[in-house]
């Protein structure tokens, strides 16, 4: 299995680096002229978003002062490379047809204050256990894509907040102003995406090491589980199958096959978060010097949300031009034609790979609207990557007033996207969680159960409530018992042999 590229090195933000050498202009429109027929008849520039209406983002006081910190970030070195973001829609094009599953997760939103070295070990060794417990039950790759390294900004259905009369902007995620609720930390300051850059860049760092520097490797699977989990039953429930792998890996060892191969001590582990704040991606934009095509380094893989996706806005221009595998969050307000048209403006050339729609609706509405999606999208021709948001469609307010969410509503919207999926004769390509390393007390529910009371005693979350390493752990065994049961179904005979899961009732 290939590694990941090195590493950046991270930039002292008072000295920025050269600026980058200009275009290959040739190449460029080489490039460009593959795709000139089917694309909307306006040219794309890394800037032409700025044409269009732009929702959600901030208003900056002193414009000579964003400029400035612009010019900063555009001379900085890329945080990923194009060749780990073609990898990755590599792997996406398999997820499509069934032949891999995506898990990705990670924080709502990340912050200043919580950056450590700590966090990042712990949520990366979630997606480990997690992508273990799956790849084990579906028997197919699993692609692992973080909410991590730059999940900082974040859309308000207002732009103001009211606390006791008092009216101040709404806090827009740590790239973009402060979340203590005074005036002065409420106005957006451009040196905050600084901060971001370094943050993210340092995040990469770390998760590089633990990806390609022995610490994920598969003999270490039963070193993974965490302390606050190893004494419960999802604990016990992932050391018998972690014992289960370490056996199959003694076994190939004493058959004379070498575990000191990479893709035994090393995976592959890719960033993303939601293209919000567009000044700054437009200037982590680079051309990739092989292909002449644009690619936002600011992460492998970005997304398109429910509140930006208009089909005549800015971020959907911006993320048109740029070569990035591209994800689109679709709740139940999306109309099939409308969707056929979005996916049409963001893949004219029908990639696979290209598109992942993130569906997030509810369990009782995805039984209802997601059939027309795939229904019209598979009639359309176009190929996708389907994927299911169970957590932002079951967000709920406690009796004590902190914002959860129910892990039985979570777990009943999954149970509705395979069964859809089963029923339409599609794939169900992947998982999208809000969740943590952390023994946070978020999300009720669960089978070490979190109830309304104990929500207090643990929630540290500044944005929306998580999924802590239990819970994540729990639905990875009941998912993996529906990809096992999917696997049987459509290969009887090879696969009755293989060991199970015990059933979780999904």
């Amino acid at each position: 299995m290939p590694q990941l590229a090195p590493s950046p090195v991270l930039p002292n933000p008072a000295l920025p680096s050269p600026g980058r050498a200009p275009p290959r202009r040739g190449t460029l429109l080489r490039a460009r002229a593959v795709r000139a027929a089917s694309r909307p008849p306006s040219q794309w520039t890394v800037g032409s978003w700025r044409d269009r209406p732009a929702l959600q983002q901030p208003e900056y006081p002193d414009k000579a002062e964003l400029d400035e910190v612009l010019r900063t970030v555009d001379a900085f070195p890329p945080i990923v490379f194009a060749g780990e973001a073609r990898r990755l829609e590599e792997r996406l094009a398999d997820a499509a047809v069934g032949r891999a599953f995506l898990l990705q997760g990670g924080d709502c939103a990340e912050s200043f204050k919580e950056f450590n070295a700590n966090n990042i070990r712990d949520t990366f060794r979630v997606l480990l256990q997690m992508s273990v417990v799956l790849m084990f039950g579906g028997q197919v790759p699993v692609v692992k894509v973080g909410r991590m390294a730059g999940q900082f900004a974040k859309p308000r259905s207002d732009g103001f907040e009211d606390r006791d009369g008092v009216k101040l902007p709404s806090y827009r995620g740590d790239n973009i102003n402060g979340d203590a609720f005074d005036e002065k930390s409420r106005v957006p300051d451009p040196h905050r995406m600084i901060r971001a850059y370094s943050q993210s860049a340092a995040t990469l760092n770390l998760l590089r090491a633990f990806a390609t520097g022995g610490y994920a490797a598969m003999q270490r699977v039963t070193q993974w589980n965490l302390d606050f989990t190893q004494h419960s039953e999802q604990g016990d429930r992932y050391m018998e199958l972690a014992h289960r792998v370490d056996e199959a890996l003694g076994f190939m060892a004493a058959c004379g096959l070498t575990l000191d191969h990479p893709i035994m001590t090393q995976t592959e582990f890719w960033t993303s978060h939601e293209c919000l704040l567009l000044p700054y991606e437009q200037a982590l934009t680079r051309e990739d010097s092989t292909t002449g095509l644009y690619y936002d380094c600011s992460a492998h893989f970005l997304w398109v949300g429910e509140r930006t996706r208009q089909l005549d806005g800015a971020h959907v221009e911006f993320l048109r031009g740029i070569a990035n595998p591209l994800g689109v969050k679709v709740s139940d307000k999306m109309d099939p034609a409308e969707l056929v048209r979005l996916i049409d403006i963001l893949n004219p050339d029908n990639r696979a790979g290209r598109i992942t729609i993130i569906t997030r609706m509810g369990p009782e509405t995805m039984r209802v609207k997601l059939p027309h999606l795939i229904r019209a999208v598979r009639g359309a021709g176009q190929i996708v990557t389907w994927v299911t948001d169970p957590m932002h469609g079951n967000t709920m307010k406690a009796p004590c007033g902190l914002k959860t969410r129910s892990f039985d509503r979570i777990l009943a919207e999954v149970r509705a996207f395979f069964d859809v999926h089963e029923q339409e004769g599609s794939h169900p390509g992947g998982v999208h969680l809000e969740m943590t390393g952390q023994n946070v007390t978020e999300c009720i529910g669960g089978s070490r159960t979190v109830t309304f009371d104990d929500l207090s005693s643990r929630y540290h979350t500044h944005c929306d409530p998580r999924l802590n390493a239990s819970q994540s752990l729990e639905m990875a065994f009941i998912i993996a018992e529906r990809l096992r049961k999917r696997r049987i179904a459509s290969w009887p005979l090879s696969m009755n042999q293989l060991g199970s899961f015990p059933s979780m009732g999904l």
